[in-house]
């Protein structure tokens, strides 16, 4: 008796081990505060098991290197080390379990299950993020170089915008140059504006220039043309800011003139967190720098007091630059002017996460929406409860008694399995939920060859007990050869299969586990205390 007495506590103790995991608990995660934008801790009710993005919809993203951007020689190497940014990006972003894997050599799969913003999302997941600190031509170099870069154009043979001349005050100002007596000849003389200089208006910065929005294209591929880069003074790069300005009624974007070296970047960063200033409530990300980091800063800016320092992140000045007015040591800014607060904390967020190896583009996009998550789920609980009614009619129809003892040992299967998923963290899919019920199958499969064997040595004329015991000791090894080929099949599909494959493989093998304790044990522990209480039983319902 304390043989069956030890099976049944093994039961109970099982069963309610798996109904504590899978009961919500509280947990306490780190979130940016709406208001101020720092971290704070805050307790989320989460649940046992995390559903995949087929049944809670979400945003999957296959990426790759960009070789457009730039030549990377080894893209395999750069994936592995994208993955751990964007892991770690994600991670910070607040999705629930999200998925971040390589997938062959050179690809990057993404995928964030319940996320309700793909824009946001996405966005964060591609920003390179690299943070460079450069100071703005305080020599003027540019403006004075202007004149030569518009005489190598116009040997060329570029004209300017519309094929005339015109002024870049003109531009600003609307002015109209074929009215009050400008004369209607297109023909360029010695003293009009070159074609470059036609475009641009000095800014109120040194190395500032404004240039209109719409004629942004033709500046950009007129700086393309391998005359202007050789013409461009050696020490400086262009780069092209991220704010447009309006001036009346015109909108201008900047563009920079500023030194190709940078005095600091942002691999020297620490820490970074978005906040709202108080005296302008502009939004602002504070950032700490390491200490040889903050040492060279610190060294740099002491040179360049009274110089305007343009903060860029992807070749791009964000706002307007600065000025330097005394040495920085440790702590800095970078204000994002009147930008939401939640575009702040991205770019914290980016940054703490570091920025890229390479640039990344989107080879594959979906977007599956809560709705067809749910018809999913739906669809997945009616095959799943049609299957199970199936398998219980025909284990009791055919089986009679001992059908009923297998099925009553399903309940405690299914709550094994869905307690493994909750245990190991996985998350259940649309496949996950057809390995779910194909698991049953299986599990009642085991039941099949003892019921057999069962038969077979009831016909041969020995005793119920006996018979019990010889069909489960003979049945045992085509039990354990069929499970285990089965779970060795779903392991492999678990290391080459992606996503939904390895959700599948992933449910399997814990149904198969599962199907193994309750079959074998579960099974064999009702057919003792049935033959305790029935010392006297002559045959077997089976």
């Amino acid at each position: 008796m304390s043989g069956i007495r030890g099976r049944i506590i093994t039961i109970v103790g099982l069963l309610l081990v798996s109904v504590w995991f899978l009961l919500p608990k509280d947990a306490k995660i780190r979130v940016p505060d709406k208001l101020t934008g720092r971290m704070k801790d805050t307790t989320v009710r989460r649940v046992p098991i995390n559903l995949g993005l087929d049944l809670q919809g979400g945003i999957h993203l296959a990426l790759e290197v960009d070789q457009s951007k730039g030549p990377v020689a080894d893209c395999a190497d750069a994936i592995r080390r994208a993955e751990r940014v964007v892991r770690t990006r994600v991670d910070e972003f607040g999705t629930t379990e999200p998925v971040v894997q390589v997938v062959g050599n050179c690809r990057l799969v993404v995928e964030l299950a319940g996320e309700k913003d793909p824009t946001r999302a996405k966005s964060i997941v591609m920003q390179t993020a690299f943070l460079e600190f450069r100071i703005t031509d305080m020599k003027n170099l540019f403006r004075d170089a202007l004149p030569a870069i518009d005489n190598a154009l116009r040997l060329a043979g570029v004209k300017g915008p519309a094929g005339a001349q015109v002024s870049a005050v003109s531009q600003l100002f609307g002015a109209d140059t074929t009215k009050q007596g400008a004369t209607k000849d297109t023909t360029p003389d010695a003293n009009a504006p070159g074609a470059l200089s036609a475009l641009l208006f000095q800014g109120q910065l040194p190395g500032e220039f404004l240039v209109p929005e719409e004629q942004v294209p033709r500046a950009e591929s007129l700086l393309a043309r391998p005359e202007v880069q050789a013409a461009v003074p050696r020490g400086l790069d262009l780069r092209w800011g991220t704010a447009v300005e309006s001036r009346g009624a015109r909108p201008y974007r900047a563009l920079y003139a500023v030194e190709n070296r940078p005095i600091i970047t942002g691999e020297e960063l620490t820490k970074a967190s978005a906040r709202r200033d108080q005296l302008n409530n502009h939004s602002v990300v504070v950032f700490d720098l390491s200490r040889r980091g903050s040492r060279k800063f610190c060294e740099e800016t002491g040179r360049h007091v009274h110089d305007y320092m343009a903060i860029m992140l992807d070749n791009r000045v964000q706002g307007q630059p600065p000025i330097i007015n005394d040495q920085i040591c440790g702590t800095g800014q970078i204000d994002l002017q009147n930008k939401p607060l939640t575009e702040a904390q991205d770019l914290a967020l980016v940054l703490r996460a570091g920025a890229l190896p390479a640039p990344l583009q989107v080879i594959e996009e979906r977007t599956i929406g809560p709705s067809l998550g749910k018809d999913s789920i739906d669809a997945g609980i009616r095959a799943g409860v049609v299957g199970v009614v199936l398998v219980i009619l025909i284990m009791i129809v055919y089986y009679r008694l001992s059908g009923v003892l297998a099925v009553s040992a399903l309940s405690l299967y299914v709550v094994l399995t869905l307690a493994g998923l909750s245990v190991f963290g996985f998350t259940l899919t649309l496949p996950g939920l057809a390995g779910l019920v194909l698991s049953v199958g299986i599990a009642v499969d085991a039941n099949v060859l003892i019921f057999e064997r069962i038969r077979e040595e009831l016909q041969h004329g020995k005793t119920v007990r006996l018979a019990v015991d010889e069909g489960f000791k003979h049945a045992m090894s085509a039990i354990i050869d069929s499970n285990v080929s089965t779970a060795l099949t779903a392991f492999i599909l678990y290391l080459v299969g992606t996503g939904p494959v390895q959700g599948f493989a992933i449910t399997l093998i814990i149904g198969i586990a599962a199907s193994m304790v309750t079959a074998i044990f579960v099974v064999r522990t009702f057919y003792l205390v049935w033959l305790r209480r029935r010392p006297d039983m002559q045959t077997l319902s089976v």
